[in-house]
């Protein structure tokens, strides 16, 4: 248990060198990278998001796209999906979008094992 808390400490105080045996974070950068970071720093396996809390997060509006397509969430083979999808990707998650009620549903990816 201490080693979790001095971990947090450590990631609390911006150290970019992790403890032996622990993975680097992963990192992003580009439009979506402050989605991502919210994304990666939520425990719970699920995370429900409105798209205006999401576009609160990044500080921007989602694309036309995002607000009447599926395959823009789920589809990296959609053009800029590849781009946009790292921000949930790279945290991780999948996204499971309800267009109808606004709302994307990030679950968390488990490694199999």
């Amino acid at each position: 248990m201490f080693e979790w808390i001095r971990r947090r400490r450590l990631i609390a105080a911006g150290v970019d060198r992790a403890p032996a045996g622990v993975p680097k974070a992963r990192t992003m950068t580009g439009r979506y990278a402050l989605l991502f970071e919210y994304l990666e720093h939520r425990y719970a396996d699920s995370i429900v998001l409105t798209f205006a809390q999401i576009e609160d997060v990044m500080g921007f509006q989602l694309p036309d796209q995002a607000r009447s397509q599926l395959e823009w969430w789920t589809d990296a083979s959609a053009p800029d999906a590849e781009r946009d999808a790292d921000a949930w990707r790279l945290a991780s998650r999948t996204a499971v979008p309800n267009l109808l009620a606004q709302i994307v549903t990030f679950d968390r990816v488990f490694a199999a094992t």
